[in-house]
């Protein structure tokens, strides 16, 4: 993640975890990367993602706002990546956004140059606005739906990015149907769980929840059961209607863990260590989340961006997110679906008394249980050959609990659809798939 104009930012959210970090470099002024940075930057990595044999080399512009910079800043980016490209590789750009300064020229760029856009929003305006505000606490809703309506107008690719916090858990239906009434048809939830601005002392305040544990916590921090209601809330929600047409990015990591793949995102991975952050000065940290001085590898105007990666700090750093799980986690029959979840969020302690359980263990266990008789029963359908949104019907019929949606999977071509339509499976969603 290339942070370009470093920790700065038009709004002041609440939660941001990232603001503090202008305390890592307090003489300076400016934070926009200087040129000679954002070269060294750009070339280096091309250069290592080529080595590796990437056909699709991705740059994932985030902050801070990177639109501070400006459009010309990133046509400069534009202009350098085709000068450094490789024949035979595509370049791709994914830009992180909170959409209040987008306008037509943003508009035009993002779409002429195929920009995927991250597009930050909370939920409906009430939701939005508790912790979304400016440097003079002024709510962000109507900005942000102003830069929604530009990407929209210019066909710009866009996903939505949802931080899911205190406030906003309590609405998961309210929540979904907001983003799918705005035309988002991909959805990220990013659950916030902070101790503090600096990452290590606990909040003054308890935080309590439903069952009386104090986690201290942040007052925005959801609550480990609040956000497993969250996400199975949704997950009923989508269920029965919209897969296949909406795409939620923890179902889809969750679904092809449940069908034996590789997992697609970091939190649920084996081992970690490839979401490197580099800063606006070309100082390389371990990872988005742990912009620290003790975790800087060096700075690529003394190094490669390739060769810091591979130090051998970074890769004990990786594996240490399997190598130092309790005892708790290493035994427990869903570790696949987890594998112990962002090392970050290790701050609560087993049921035996060993430290490094994760703040959300028991969302994931919650979400697990209710969710997992329909994402194996997906995984089966997909085996088959089918599409996933098979399930759909069956969900409508209560068939997956107990099995049956996975029976269903096996059905013969011949056999009655399973979708209720009358048809043999051959001629209706037999023909889809």
């Amino acid at each position: 993640m290339a942070k370009p104009i470093g920790p700065r930012c038009n709004l002041d959210c609440t939660y941001c975890y990232y603001l503090e970090k202008e305390r890592i470099y307090p003489e300076t002024k400016r934070f926009d990367m200087a040129d000679a940075v954002l070269e060294t930057y750009i070339r280096d990595y091309i250069s290592s993602q080529a080595r590796l044999g990437a056909s699709e080399i991705w740059f994932n512009w985030q902050g801070g706002e990177p639109t501070i910079l400006g459009v010309d800043y990133f046509r400069r980016i534009v202009a350098l990546e085709q000068r450094h490209a490789p024949a035979g590789k595509t370049i791709r750009n994914a830009l992180q956004t909170n959409g209040t300064l987008l306008d037509e020229e943003w508009g035009a760029f993002l779409k002429q140059n195929d920009f995927l856009v991250g597009l930050s929003i909370d939920g409906p305006r009430e939701l939005h606005d508790r912790y979304r505000i400016d440097k003079a606490g002024r709510p962000s809703f109507d900005k942000v739906m102003a830069g929604l309506d530009v990407l929209q107008r210019h066909g710009v690719e866009y996903n939505t990015l949802t931080v899911v916090s205190r406030h906003n858990s309590s609405h998961p239906v309210e929540v979904y149907r907001f983003l799918k009434e705005i035309g988002s048809a991909f959805h990220q939830f990013i659950p916030i769980a902070e101790r503090s601005a600096d990452g290590t002392t606990l909040a003054a305040v308890p935080q309590i929840d439903e069952d009386g544990i104090d986690y201290k916590v942040t007052p925005w921090s959801v609550l480990p059961r609040t956000y497993g209601d969250f996400l199975c809330g949704i997950f009923d929600e989508w269920i029965v209607r919209d897969v296949g047409s909406i795409f939620v990015q923890f179902f889809d990591v969750q679904l092809g863990l449940w069908a034996g793949a590789p997992a697609s995102l970091c939190w649920f991975a084996e081992t970690c260590g490839s979401g490197l952050a580099i800063e606006h000065n070309g100082d390389l940290f371990a990872c988005d989340h742990y912009v620290y001085p003790e975790y800087r590898l060096g700075n690529i105007m003394d190094a490669p961006v390739g060769e810091l990666a591979g130090r051998p700090e970074q890769i004990t750093f990786g594996r240490d997110k399997r190598d130092t799980l309790p005892r708790q986690c290493r035994t427990c029959d869903i570790r696949f679906a987890c594998n112990g979840g962002c090392p970050k969020h290790r701050f609560l302690t087993a049921e035996d008394g060993e430290p490094g359980l994760n703040y959300f263990c028991r969302s994931t266990t919650r979400f697990t249980k209710h969710a997992g008789p329909a994402l194996q029963a997906m995984a089966s359908l997909v085996r088959a050959g089918r599409p996933a949104s098979d399930i759909m019907p069956m969900a409508r019929r209560g068939e997956i609990e107990g099995g049956a949606a996975a029976a269903a999977a096996k059905i013969g071509r011949n056999a009655p659809c399973p979708c209720g339509s009358g048809l043999k499976f051959k001629t209706c969603c037999g023909r889809r798939a």
